[in-house]
C-alpha cells in the first residue's frame, strides 16, 4: 500500500533524537533507516572478551561507546552505542524487565520543558519514533536499550540515559535477550580484539515487518497515516 501522507513536521529532541525534517514518503524513509540497505546499517562485530563475564550476560561500556553480548566465554558480539550526555551519566548493574517491539514514545517532562513543540505522543512502528523497533527495559527505571531515528547519533554522548543502538543491531539483539538478562552498566573500558564467529553469531536478524499506523496527539484526531516497517 502506498504511503498515505507525506511527512512534513520536524521532531527535535533532546537527548532522546535529532530528527530532521523531510518532505521524502514515509516507506521510503522508513526503508532507509530501518533496513539493511542504509548506509547506516548494523556495524556489530565479533570480539575477544574478558571471560570474568558469563554467557548470556549484556555489558554496556559507555568508555567503549560499546554493547557486548557475551555468547561464549571469551567472545562477545559487539554493538556500536549512542550513549548519555554529560549531565546524564550514570552506572550500575540491572536485569531486562521488559521487552516491546514498536514501542510508542512519551517525552518526559524535563523533555517538555526543553522543547515545548515535542508531540505529545508517538506511536509505535513511525518511522521518527526515537525508540526506534525494539526496546528492552532495565530494571524499574527509566532507562531502555533501545533503536533509534537517528542513527548519526550513535557513538556520540547525546542521551538522557538511554542506550540507543542502530535499529538493525537491535534487531540483532532483541531475540537473543530474554527477561531477567543481566545488565551491567559501566565506565570501564575493555579489550577487546577480532575472534572467530559461529553461525548464531552472524546470523542476520529478522525485518521489521511493514504495518500502517497513525501519528498524532493522544486524546486527538489521528493527523497522519503512514506504512512503516
Amino acid at each position: 500500500m502506498r504511503v498515505c501522507s507525506i511527512l512534513t513536521r520536524a521532531l527535535t529532541i533532546v537527548g532522546a533524537s535529532i530528527l530532521m525534517a523531510t518532505a521524502v514518503p514515509a516507506v521510503a524513509q522508513a526503508q532507509s533507516l530501518w533496513g539493511g540497505d542504509s548506509e547506516w546499517g548494523g556495524k556489530r562485530s565479533i570480539v575477544s572478551f574478558n571471560t570474568k563475564f558469563r554467557p548470556g550476560q549484556l555489558i554496556a561500556s559507555f568508555g567503549d561507546r560499546r554493547l557486548y553480548y557475551i555468547t561464549k566465554p571469551g567472545t562477545a558480539i559487539s554493538y556500536p552505542i549512542a550513549i548519555p550526555r554529560e549531565q546524564s551519566r550514570w552506572q550500575g548493574r540491572l536485569n531486562v524487565t521488559q521487552k516491546r517491539e514498536n514501542p510508542s514514545w512519551t517525552p518526559t517532562p524535563e523533555m517538555l520543558r526543553e522543547n515545548p513543540r515535542l508531540p505529545a505522543w508517538v506511536p509505535g512502528g513511525h518511522p521518527m519514533n526515537p525508540m526506534g523497533v525494539r526496546a528492552l527495559y532495565l530494571g524499574s527505571s527509566t532507562y531502555r536499550i533501545h533503536g533509534t531515528d537517528a542513527p548519526w547519533t550513535i557513538g556520540e554522548a547525546v542521551s538522557k540515559g538511554c542506550i540507543r543502538m542502530f535499529n538493525e543491531d537491535v534487531l540483532d539483539l532483541y531475540p537473543r535477550i530474554p527477561v531477567g538478562t543481566v545488565v551491567t552498566v559501566t565506565w570501564e573500558r575493555f579489550k577487546t580484539g577480532p575472534a572467530m564467529a559461529s553461525e548464531s553469531e552472524t546470523q542476520p536478524a529478522a525485518p521489521a515487518k511493514r504495518r500502517m499506523v497513525t501519528y498524532g496527539r493522544k486524546g486527538e484526531a489521528p493527523t497522519r497515516t503512514v506504512a512503516v516497517e
